[in-house]
């Protein structure tokens, strides 16, 4: 299963782009809330309804945990003390963690990009805190991916398909989006 996290702000493209590649290519994606209700308002006034508010997902059952960016919406990722442990946990474990646009400033903020190669929105580069940024769309260093912004959101979802599938389940699902 693979929780993408919504708090208030959050780039709606980022997420929803996130959660539908993940579903065609047959993976168990779900939203999460970290707010305190489960209908959560992006950065552009798009509602969307969590399939789970933090507090009730199994994190055990998870295998990744992403994160769209937008602001504020990354920040209040970055706030969020349960979300930070289980990132930690999730890094200790060297289990998958993705993020998106300005929210890899949260794992810059755990310092868990040190000495990894990483991306995030271009100007935000100082976040990255310890790893080389890499000005490519979307960067991945063993389970740790990071992608630019809105723009690059289906690459990188196709990412996040080929670290669960392989490049062949990639590849295919990129052909039928037409990707090519």
């Amino acid at each position: 299963m693979i929780f993408v996290h919504l708090a208030e702000g959050f780039e709606e493209i980022e997420a929803v782009t996130v959660v539908d590649i993940l579903r065609r290519a047959g993976l168990e994606a779900c939203f999460v809330s970290v707010d305190e209700t489960s209908t959560v308002k992006g950065a552009h006034g798009v509602d969307i309804k969590a399939d789970y508010m933090f507090k009730d997902a199994d994190y055990s059952a998870c295998d990744m945990i992403v994160l769209p960016g937008g602001l504020p919406g990354a920040h209040n990722l970055r706030d969020h003390e349960g979300l930070r442990k289980e990132i930690s946990k999730f890094h200790k474990e060297g289990k998958g963690l993705a993020a998106i646009c300005a929210a890899p400033l949260v794992f810059g903020d755990l310092g868990i990009l040190k000495g990894r190669k990483a991306t995030i929105y271009p100007g935000m580069e100082e976040e990255l805190k310890g790893a080389e940024y890499i000005p490519f769309p979307v960067v991945r260093d063993t389970n740790i991916i990071t992608s630019q912004g809105p723009a690059t959101a289906m690459r990188f979802a196709l990412a996040i398909v080929e670290f669960f599938k392989g490049e062949e389940a990639k590849e295919k699902l990129s052909q039928d989006l037409l990707m090519i």
